[in-house]
């Protein structure tokens, strides 16, 4: 073989074809960032992301949020990881929240846990999308340990830690001494049960092993309309996260009463975590979020100040855009 020829047509084969755009030949347009559109482009940010932002910290502080935490309070101060693990042990608890103004429905239900490092690496990996998507797949438990199979060899359906976990307190609700239904229809995503839960999957060998690790599921029940299972499947980036319980679909009164009965079966205690009960209304904007105002507020009101510090130098400095003279060999004669 000829080594001149061979590494002739190598580089006539690697030659790429000619275009103008991966040549970077393009027309392209750069405007020249004179004072007059430097200041109207700071204008311009700021004269829009203003009104954003005061409509959104309006929006946010007409949401009324209440928050309840009761990890402290339902347990005994001596020993509460024992208690919590004592199946025998009553449970059983009370919270009551004032409502500070009106409510109106529907009112989000949500829970709330901190401490919980949902995105740790080999939590978020012990899980099998595959199985719980397919009736063919419910043997593929290999990314499922420990919580892979039970101690029969059958595959555990959920299988994984993630499932395993699942958070398994209870509400009960009661507003002026009347219990409220909380509709827990509806609350995971649509997307979620319709493409990653399968209809026909149904749960087995879960929850039986000698170590329980949170809530138990029907296995009568498919996972699809398992919502509690799905919502908690979606794990969350940070420490302290909410997840959504159930729906209140009735206004409740300025001044009202919440009693909230509690069955604390969860454990936070044994890595030092804490929980809360969440009940919210939403806005256009969703729950309460000040920093998406604040943020918009102090970018736009940056943006008008440094437009306005422009106009004033660009008035008392004025200068001929491309004045030769200003060049550093013309200012030292």
């Amino acid at each position: 073989m000829d080594p001149v020829k061979s590494d002739g047509d190598s580089k006539k084969c690697n030659k790429p074809k000619y275009s103008k755009f991966t040549q970077q030949e393009l027309p392209a347009c750069k405007p020249l960032l004179t004072p007059g559109i430097v200041i109207a482009a700071f204008s311009l940010i700021g004269v829009i992301f203003v009104p954003i932002g005061l409509a959104s910290l309006s929006a946010s502080r007409e949401v009324v949020e209440l928050v309840g935490r009761y990890d402290v309070s339902c347990v005994p101060d001596d020993d509460k990881v024992q208690f919590i693990q004592n199946s025998q042990s009553d449970k059983k608890c009370t919270i009551t929240l004032n409502a500070p103004k009106y409510m109106k429905s529907p009112i989000h239900v949500y829970y709330q846990v901190s401490g919980f490092y949902q995105n740790h690496r080999r939590y978020v990996k012990s899980r099998s999308d595959k199985q719980l998507r397919y009736k063919s797949a419910v043997h593929l438990t290999k990314d499922c340990e420990p919580e892979d199979n039970a101690a029969n060899g059958a595959p555990i359906v959920p299988c994984g830690l993630v499932a395993w976990s699942m958070f398994n307190d209870t509400y009960v609700v009661l507003v002026n001494s009347n219990a409220i239904e909380v509709n827990k229809k509806d609350i995971a995503w649509k997307s979620d049960k319709n493409h990653k839960f399968g209809k026909d999957i149904y749960p087995s060998n879960f929850q039986k092993g000698r170590l329980i690790g949170g809530a138990k599921l029907n296995e009568s029940i498919p996972l699809s309309e398992q919502e509690d299972l799905i919502v908690w499947m979606r794990t969350a980036a940070l420490p302290t996260f909410r997840k959504l319980y159930g729906r209140i679909e009735k206004d409740i009164m300025a001044n009202d009463n919440i009693t909230v009965v509690i069955q604390n079966n969860y454990n936070t205690y044994s890595f030092g975590g804490s929980k809360a009960l969440v009940l919210s209304t939403t806005s256009w904007i969703g729950g309460k979020n000040n920093f998406i105002g604040i943020a918009y507020l102090t970018i736009g009101g940056l943006c008008l100040f440094l437009a306005m510090a422009f106009m004033v130098i660009y008035m008392l400095k004025t200068r001929t855009l491309g004045d030769p003279s200003y060049l550093s060999w013309n200012r030292d004669k």
